[in-house]
């Protein structure tokens, strides 16, 4: 089993979120890291504080040498997918191939009504994130792209410089939507996300998912399988190693541990030392 933590850049401070990323780059059982991208707290407070999820990326991109990043996910409606694809690649390239591209088709309604910002129905959520998909990898592995959907219509469009990893990125799609979001991560993902839960749920959207595949003759080995698994407030790494290794029975093959706000360099020693009975 492998492993990544993940700072939420909601509650917290720039300095602290550093300070864990500087720490884990040098502990190398963390292979990645990840940030999210709202512009609100979620599950908490909405009037807090929240750092741009992409900014502070490209911030610690800048930071670290070995850690693999990325957000889970990026919301498709917040950027148009053309946008999107020039900042993947400028920052793979910024990170010498470090990117993981998080994706997915959006659900925040508070802060998407807040700003103005079209979210849409679970229909026309689904319809525009498969469109920005094509999009979006066509952009970064084509000269040039034509595109014409309902959302979005390219021409001639292109994206310059192409990212380092090729064909591109990974693309790593967040959601467990079993008729379209699961469906659009077999057709595109290289990485599907599960949020977290009971290993019983993950085992079943994990079979809707290889089913899907197997629809378009995919082989579902070419994806990961990550979940997320919490760190509670109080550090103890015990329920994390139970978490992940109740997942890993069930085919997870990438755990991400959340570290809680205030964050701290300190829980990572103990964590990953709790964790490399795993591996």
């Amino acid at each position: 089993m492998r492993f990544a933590f993940k700072t939420a850049p909601q509650n917290t401070t720039w300095g602290d979120m550093l300070a864990v990323w500087q720490e884990a780059d040098g502990i190398e059982i963390f292979e990645s890291g990840w940030t999210f991208d709202h512009f609100y707290p979620i599950y908490s407070d909405p009037a807090g504080p929240c750092l741009e999820g992409w900014m502070t990326l490209t911030a610690l991109a800048q930071a670290t040498r070995r850690l693999r990043l990325g957000t889970l996910v990026t919301g498709i409606h917040y950027r148009h997918p053309a946008v999107l694809a020039n900042m993947a690649a400028t920052l793979d390239i910024v990170s010498a191939g470090r990117l993981e591209l998080g994706i997915g088709a959006g659900w925040n309604e508070e802060e998407s009504g807040a700003y103005g910002i079209e979210l849409g129905g679970p229909g026309e959520r689904s319809d525009r994130f498969e469109e920005a998909c094509e999009v979006i990898t066509g952009l970064l592995t084509q000269q040039t792209t034509n595109f014409a959907g309902k959302y979005y219509q390219l021409t001639n469009a292109r994206c310059e410089p192409k990212p380092v990893q090729r064909p591109h990125p990974p693309v790593a799609i967040g959601g467990s939507g079993e008729r379209r979001t699961l469906r659009t991560a077999a057709r595109f993902a290289q990485h599907w996300n599960f949020v977290g839960g009971a290993p019983a749920e993950f085992a079943r959207k994990r079979d809707v998912l290889y089913a899907h595949c197997q629809d378009i003759g995919r082989d579902p080995k070419e994806i990961t399988l990550s979940s997320h698994v919490r760190l509670g407030a109080d550090g103890n790494p015990g329920p994390v190693v139970d978490a992940a290794a109740a997942l890993g029975e069930v085919g997870v093959d990438l755990a991400i541990v959340v570290l809680p706000p205030p964050h701290t360099p300190r829980v990572l020693a103990p964590l990953a030392e709790a964790l490399a009975q795993l591996r």
